[in-house]
């Protein structure tokens, strides 16, 4: 919000100074943003006139001026391409040394085709202050010579810019800063009052309201008015606060939107269809505003309309059709009341931003209904003349009448200060408060008008996990509480927000309580040990097409998405796969892998019948890079079961306790593919190679492999007591066996029955090598398996040894009829 120090003084009586004022803003809660004063930028600048001017000698679009442009400059010459230079010109000289923003030049001494110059005569464009560009800036014959031209101008008028609180829809006007600049103790707030005018005839418009959205609506016709440019005063309003004046019309609603925080619209009358205009709900059509935008409307957007259609999106934006222009003499002038959710959803949804929206979107002042009809009103009577007719109205003003209570003790208990009872009351006083009721404990007090956001009946929700008897207890009072604090925030502000002390919350507990989720602490887990093993983060939407989900298993309507934010994105995601996928087919086509391999990954939600589910998924595919003595090669199956397993793990999931079965997804390869169990029941995850066909399908080619961890699925740690690890002081010995086992025989029954053997020996239990073929029966295959014994006391002896060698492969005989290969 800005506002100029002169508008300023049309509602305060002041003499602070505009520090003292910043200063004053920033302790009530109205920060300062910046301050400007259009002055700054026209240092250098000054009346002057010509006094001779003749054709440059040398030149023909040139003339050579003789000017008298103050102290310091009583005679000097000129040389000037303005067609409009002339003898007895009143004009605005640069001094040399002077910027000038609308060229960004310094203006020096110097010759122009051999004659001197000492400086320049001025356009307003080159000021940087008015469009006008053809020839110099002509002053009034009465214009003073070499005073400085921003005081002649009456631009020495510092902008000062606030920012303004969602719950601050007043002080989003000139008179409310005024208003709370006073009760801060800056200068004495003026009166204001307006004529309230007499119809001369009765009203040709009438109004009507069918929306719930528009409780009150009132408007006038003023007849037989002549449009045109605003006078020079109300112009430099509208400019110093940034609004670019229209016409007249438009200049005064413009006006009082910042005077008096009212917003106005304005239609012409003949372009006007019947003698209604209605407020209701916009059927699904097209409108084109002021703006020359086109909005296309739903059911419940809020629109005025006459028999031809829609002539404003009520709240927001007049329509086109219907606008004034210089050929308008008869004028319909609208005020009303509109409902800020409904003009915050509509405006967000079309993405309009006009000065109207931020107002009543705020909540603006039911009492100003008719007085801002009446304002404008005398404001464009006396600037356009006409008849004014009789007042028309539909539905009726709301009861804004609104009390809250304040107990004194709460200023200490809750606000941390110690103020008097009676500078409490007096500050709410001056800020508009009326005393109803006061005790020697607490004051009642009737919350004016323009202060829509105290007492409002709008109460925070109750916390969820609330005791039930306590949110009873709670909620009958809830209104009377923070209507109590809305008045308690009130006083704060104007004793001095920089005064209340600054005091740390209480300790609720000892050990503060932790940052992340067990759940965000997993993930963020995960994405450690994925980028570690060289996989890179992607994050994708959680729609993804149709077509693409049903290569990975059933569509269920239930994930249909009935409005897409996209034709392609129609279908909640049965896994991040599909996201990696077509990502990883993007990068590869570019030839953007990092290393020559391609490798992705992501921790996100996937959706099936029962609901949304975490995941953790991962894709590799192309090629390794090539390095020296290593040959390039395409990612193995066994890469995406290592990523898998090691995500586990990371998870405090034991290596030993996985299974793995041949019964992956069917969008996996049927042959080179499993699930990763604990426990006969417990899926925590697949992996393997993508089949074939869903690849193809995606933009894959060659070999893709992935995986996929069921987060939801696996199980939290256990919570115990870790005890100090035990270190033995002797190496670990291993010993390879080499097991020749049947076409049924599963390598992880091999791995468990070698691993328990010997509880207290056997530490780890590997496969290194599969082998086929050979002298090996049809069928058969020879695994070798590494055994890796840790002794904790003593080193073992070859009686030892031998001993537990026979045990492993006793063991692994007995279980899976393998025998040691001789």
């Amino acid at each position: 919000m800005k506002f100029s120090l002169s508008w300023l003084r049309e509602h305060l009586d002041f003499t602070a100074s505009v520090e003292e004022i910043c200063a004053r803003l920033n302790v009530i809660g109205l920060e300062v943003e910046g301050v400007e004063n259009p002055a700054d930028r026209l240092v250098g600048f000054r009346t002057a006139k010509i006094v001779e001017a003749h054709r440059h000698p040398d030149a023909d679009r040139l003339q050579v001026c003789r000017v008298a442009a103050g102290a310091g400059f009583e005679d000097v010459q000129v040389v000037c391409g303005a067609p409009n230079a002339r003898a007895g010109l009143h004009v605005i000289f640069a001094t040399p040394g002077t910027y000038v923003p609308g060229l960004d030049i310094t203006i020096k001494k110097g010759k122009i085709r051999g004659q001197d110059s000492g400086g320049m005569l001025c356009s307003l464009r080159e000021l940087g202050i008015g469009e006008e560009s053809n020839g110099i800036a002509e002053l009034s014959e009465t214009a003073p010579i070499g005073e400085a031209y921003a005081a002649y101008a009456e631009l020495d008028d510092p902008v000062i810019e606030i920012a303004i609180t969602p719950n601050r829809g007043d002080a989003l006007s000139i008179r409310g800063i005024a208003r709370d600049l006073a009760a801060g103790g800056i200068g004495h707030l003026k009166p204001w009052l307006t004529e309230a005018m007499e119809g001369d005839f009765p009203s040709p418009l009438t109004w009507k309201t069918e929306h719930p959205a528009c409780p009150y609506i009132v408007g006038r016709v003023i007849r037989g008015v002549k449009n045109g440019p605003s006078p020079d005063w109300l112009q430099r309003r509208l400019e110093s606060v940034g609004v670019k004046p229209i016409s007249a019309f438009v200049d005064v609603t413009n006006y009082l939107t910042y005077d008096l925080g009212r917003p106005l619209h304005v239609f012409d009358v003949a372009k006007l269809k019947g003698d209604t205009l209605t407020v209701t709900h916009a059927a699904r059509e097209t409108f084109t505003g002021l703006d020359g935008r086109e909005y296309v409307l739903g059911t419940e957007d809020m629109v005025i309309v006459d028999e031809a259609g829609v002539q404003s999106l009520a709240g927001l934006i007049g329509g086109e059709s219907s606008g004034v222009d210089a050929n308008t003499t008869d004028v319909f002038v609208e005020s009303a009341l509109f409902d800020p959710v409904r003009i915050a959803l509509t405006g967000r949804r079309l993405a309009i931003h006009t000065d109207a929206r931020q107002r009543f979107e705020r909540g603006i002042d039911p009492a100003q209904v008719l007085n801002g009809l009446e304002a404008a009103t005398v404001m464009i009577r006396d600037l356009c003349g006409g008849e004014v007719s009789e007042i028309t109205e539909a539905g009726a003003l709301p009861d804004w009448k609104r009390t809250a209570t304040l107990r004194f003790e709460r200023l200490k208990t809750l606000g941390g200060v110690d103020i008097a009872a009676d500078d409490a009351v007096r500050s709410l006083e001056h800020l508009g408060f009326e005393v109803t009721e006061r005790t020697e404990d607490a004051a009642t007090f009737l919350v004016p008008s323009w202060r829509n956001d105290i007492a409002s009946g709008q109460v925070l929700a109750q916390a969820p996990t609330l005791d039930e008897d306590v949110a009873i207890r709670a909620a009958s009072h809830v209104q009377a509480i923070e209507a109590e604090c809305d008045l308690l925030e009130e006083v704060l502000r104007l004793y001095g927000l920089d005064n209340v002390p600054a005091v740390a919350l209480p300790q609720t507990t000892v050990v503060p309580a932790p940052a992340v989720t067990p759940l965000q602490a997993r993930a963020a887990l995960l994405r450690r040990v994925c980028a570690a093993r060289g996989l890179t983060e992607t994050v994708g939407f959680s729609f993804v097409a149709q077509d693409d989900a049903a290569l990975f298993g059933d569509v269920p309507e239930t994930q249909h998405l009935l409005n897409p934010i996209a034709t392609d994105l129609d279908q909640l995601r049965p896994t991040p796969l599909i996201n990696l996928a077509r990502a990883l087919s993007r990068n590869l086509a570019r030839g953007l892998g990092l290393s020559g391999e391609g490798a992705l990954f992501e921790v996100g939600p996937s959706f099936d019948a029962t609901g949304q589910h975490l995941r953790l998924a991962g894709l590799r595919a192309g090629l390794t890079a090539r390095e020296p003595g290593v040959a390039a090669h395409e990612a193995t199956l066994w890469e995406a079961k290592a990523d898998l397993t090691a995500a586990l793990v990371a998870l405090g999931v034991p290596e030993a306790a996985l299974s793995v079965t041949a019964d992956a997804p069917g969008f996996y390869h049927p042959g080179r593919s499993g699930q990763v169990r604990q426990g006969p029941k417990m899926v925590l995850g697949t992996f393997g190679e993508l089949h074939p066909r869903v690849a193809r399908a995606l933009g894959l080619s060659g070999t893709v492999v992935a995986f996929e961890v069921y987060l939801d699925q696996v199980p939290m740690p256990k919570a115990k007591r870790k005890a100090a690890p035990v270190l033995s002081p002797l190496q670990p010995v291993r010993r390879d066996f080499a097991f020749v086992a049947g076409p049924d025989v599963e390598i992880q029954a091999v791995l468990k029955a070698a691993r328990m053997a010997d509880r207290n020996l056997v530490q780890d239990v590997r496969l290194f090598d599969v082998f086929e073929g050979g002298s090996l029966p049809e069928g058969h295959r020879s695994l070798g398996v590494e055994v890796v014994l840790q002794p904790q006391s003593e080193s073992l002896t070859d009686t030892q040894l031998e001993a537990v060698s026979k045990s492993v492969e006793a063991a692994v005989l007995k279980a899976t009829g393998a025998v040691l290969r001789r």
